[in-house]
């Protein structure tokens, strides 16, 4: 009789204790739902907000205003410094081979670029770019054909500075302008690097060191000046990517400025 009374009551304690930590899980549950509640609510709000006119349709609209804006703007630049193919011309001025560039490889590729180079040469505000003054720099050299290609050069650097800066991308490779002796910056590190361990890499970041390269050849070293055009096509090309197309490739700059136009300029670019 005594052991079942000390069993019952034994039972009785457990049932107790669970009882109550049924009570705090049932506790628990009613602020869980609550939370749930307060936050389902909030979310209805956001999705009320982000469809109503204020919301991401505005952004859109707002997206599309800012985007007729630069296109008109780049326009401004196109009419400035426009790049046509001119009809007629027989003088090569898109450099053959480029340093460090290679003849295409497949059938297609040389195809597409023969198709390409007999729409004609390509010249900004009339201005013919020859790229052979920085390869082959000799007494003989057409002296006005190197004045008419740092001439081009420069109207090219602040082209794609204008465009840069309307767009709001910071070029990999900033441009000093100074018309015809415009000058392109190359932020290499100062030190080699001696380790791949992150100390090494914050050192380098933090030693960096600006050289400018000439657009130019008065005085200039040829390889300097040649070196300082990649660059500059470097920069087109960045902002070809930014804007969604492909560069034509390290021997057309004059093109790949001229893709940029026609890519901005086109109204898919306010729709994007």
């Amino acid at each position: 009789m005594g052991n079942m009374l000390m069993q019952a009551k034994v039972v009785e304690e457990h049932v107790k204790t669970k009882e109550e930590h049924l009570g705090c899980e049932i506790k628990s549950l009613l602020v869980s739902g609550t939370s749930l509640s307060v936050a389902r609510k909030r979310l209805q709000e956001s999705d009320r907000l982000l469809s109503g006119e204020r919301g991401h349709g505005r952004l859109r609209n707002l997206q599309k205003v800012l985007r007729a804006r630069q296109q008109y703007m780049i326009s401004q630049v196109s009419f400035l410094y426009p790049v046509k193919t001119l009809i007629g011309a027989t003088e090569e001025l898109e450099l053959d081979f480029f340093p460090g560039s290679s003849r295409p490889e497949t059938p297609g590729e040389y195809a597409d670029e023969i198709k390409q180079r007999n729409q004609g040469p390509v010249a900004i505000s009339g201005v013919q770019l020859s790229m052979l003054p920085f390869t082959q720099m000799s007494f003989f050299t057409d002296k006005k054909q190197v004045q008419r290609s740092t001439t081009a050069l420069g109207y090219i650097a602040h082209a794609i500075s204008l465009i840069a800066s309307y767009l709001h991308v910071p070029l990999r490779y900033p441009v000093r302008l100074g018309g015809s002796h415009s000058y392109v910056k190359d932020y290499a590190p100062s030190v080699e690097p001696t380790s791949a361990g992150p100390s090494s890499a914050a050192l380098i970041s933090a030693n960096k060191k600006c050289l400018e390269f000439p657009l130019f050849l008065d005085g200039q070293d040829v390889t300097r000046a040649a070196y300082a055009i990649f660059l500059l096509n470097k920069d087109i090309e960045q902002l070809l990517n930014y804007v969604g197309a492909k560069s034509l490739g390290p021997r057309h700059v004059l093109a790949n400025l001229k893709e940029l136009y026609r890519t901005i300029l086109s109204p898919e670019f306010i729709d994007k």
